[in-house]
């Protein structure tokens, strides 16, 4: 479960009395995975423009009609969508909690991708970004990494709300 969830419910579980060490188990938890997850964050913040830059040379040598729609060039849209959802991954990644990020950024983006017919390109970017990302991080910190970007790939990349309750 999300660190920022637990927390808030372990606030409204002890209100007017401390809590008890079972209720705090998870902040040791959170506390022992810290520093590979702030680590971690620091690494993606730094090739972040390799990433991007490495998912769209392989989306264009995948399908380049992927971030073209009729004669309109997407890819300056992409990029600035696919940093911002990267940023936010980032910190998900930084606090465990997949939970905030559907909240706080996937729910809705998820309307406006769906919208525009644009799950297949969130689909491949995220597929490929999970690869790319494996390349340039350590085993541990992709390990942390690749769930956030999973969940992206189901929740921005799918039509369809059946694989997206999988995800959760």
């Amino acid at each position: 479960m999300d660190v920022l969830t637990q927390l808030d419910r372990l606030g409204k579980a002890v209100d007017g009395r401390y809590a008890t060490d079972a209720e705090l188990a998870f902040i040791a938890g959170y506390a022992q995975s810290f520093r590979q997850r702030a680590q971690t964050y620091l690494m993606l913040q730094k090739l972040e423009p390799v990433i991007v830059q490495q998912v769209l040379q392989r989306l264009q040598k995948c399908d380049p009609s992927l971030l073209k729609q009729g004669d309109k060039d997407l890819t300056a849209k992409w990029q600035l969508d696919t940093v911002r959802v990267l940023r936010y991954s980032a910190t998900a990644m930084l606090l465990n909690d997949g939970e905030w990020l559907r909240e706080q950024l996937l729910f809705w983006f998820q309307t406006i991708m769906r919208a525009f017919r644009a799950e297949r390109s969130c689909q491949a970017t995220y597929e490929v970004m999970q690869a790319v990302v494996q390349e340039h991080l350590t085993p541990a910190q992709a390990e942390l990494f690749c769930p956030i970007l999973e969940l992206n790939r189901v929740l921005l990349g799918t039509s369809d709300r059946t694989e997206v309750g999988a995800a959760a």
